[in-house]
């Protein structure tokens, strides 16, 4: 019997995902209890929602509540949708820290952070929401980059 051994490896690792925890800055986290009946997938922006309690959604335009934390026990989520959390979920939400996101669009380091309608993280600030946000490092759309939350 031939034993198959591994002998290609990749040169390049994904730094990190979205939602993922960048470093152990001092950070602040919270939660949200999601209403949209799609869920919010991790390393979103979750904002202020409903007339009671901590309901969020990602619709953009009302408070910023925070970036949704990736779970790893929620693989599937309620809605059986990977990285996601269901609605009715309590979502952890870092309203302090650093975070992994994707970029929406090519972004600059040290750029103010906008989110689009429909959830992307931009620099562009024309027609977008402004969050409490600055990215870390540059990088193109579609690339994972690190922002740092600064909740006021």
């Amino acid at each position: 019997m031939a034993i198959t051994v591994q002998d290609t490896y990749l040169t390049d690792y994904a730094q990190g995902f979205p939602g993922m925890l960048a470093d152990g800055t001092t950070q602040n986290r919270v939660t949200g209890i999601v209403a949209d009946s799609a869920g919010i997938a991790f390393g979103k922006a979750a904002f202020s929602t409903g007339t009671t309690g901590r309901q969020v959604t990602a619709t953009p335009g009302t408070k910023f509540k925070g970036i949704t934390i990736a779970h790893s026990a929620l693989a599937t989520g309620l809605t059986g949708t990977p990285d996601v959390y269901g609605q009715y979920a309590s979502a952890n939400l870092l309203d302090n820290g650093n975070i992994w996101v994707v970029a929406g669009a090519t972004v600059a380091k040290d750029a103010a952070v906008y989110v689009t309608s429909a959830g992307a993280f931009t620099s562009v600030s024309s027609g977008n929401t402004a969050i409490p946000a600055t990215f870390l490092d540059a990088a193109a759309s579609g690339a994972p980059v690190k922002i740092r939350v600064i909740q006021q």
